[in-house]
């Protein structure tokens, strides 16, 4: 039985709900947050509860913003006919950091995992496919995970954009990437090696 007064453990439950933070971590956390002065923790919780009421999702890339379209999309110097296909919103963040890429995204939301219930028709695949059959001089470079389900993913992509839009180059990114690693926890050197060797599909 807890002995800590209960906001506190309750506040240490909600950290322990986090990817990556422990009992122990979220102990830490809260009692971080105890010695802060009422202000800070005033525009901590303010943060917080503001955090989705600004979100949106860009009806071109399904990428989270602010503006729709995005600001990656709105830009006229990017190359909208080379199309980075990523899983989540973190690996456009790591992808953007690599200075040469100057192409666009288009977020999946997901992989196609079975076991998990999740088929193509729950992520933005259908969307993609749209997306390049109105665009001659397509590249869709493919940047899931280099996991079971990411390759899984990518196949099934690069399949079907192989038999409905022909006119469309398929590459897939080199394997700088660790197989099981994430893009989001890779290095830039890594996420650069892996852009730059990346091969047709």
């Amino acid at each position: 039985m807890s002995t800590l007064p209960k906001s506190v453990q309750n506040l240490i439950n909600e950290f322990s709900k986090l990817p990556g933070i422990g009992p122990k971590s979220a102990s830490r956390l809260a009692f971080y947050l105890l010695k802060q002065p009422h202000l800070d923790l005033q525009n901590f919780a303010t943060t917080v509860a503001n955090l989705q009421k600004n979100i949106i999702y860009c009806s071109t890339c399904f990428n989270m913003a602010e503006t729709d379209p995005c600001k990656i999309c709105a830009d006229p110097k990017r190359q909208k006919n080379l199309i980075c296909v990523v899983e989540d919103p973190l690996d456009v963040v790591a992808m953007d950091q690599i200075a040469n890429f100057h192409g666009v995204y288009h977020v999946l939301g997901g992989v196609i995992s079975p076991l998990d219930g999740v088929g193509p028709e729950r992520l933005k695949i259908k969307e993609l496919f749209d997306r390049v059959s109105k665009m001659p001089d397509t590249e869709v470079i493919l940047a899931t995970n280099p996991s079971l389900e990411g390759e899984a993913t990518a196949m099934y992509i690069a399949k079907q954009l192989k038999q409905n839009s022909p006119h469309v180059k398929i590459t897939r990114i080199a394997r700088g990437l660790p197989t099981g690693a994430d893009l989001e926890y890779a290095d830039e050197y890594t996420l650069t090696k892996a852009l730059e060797g990346r091969t047709e599909f």
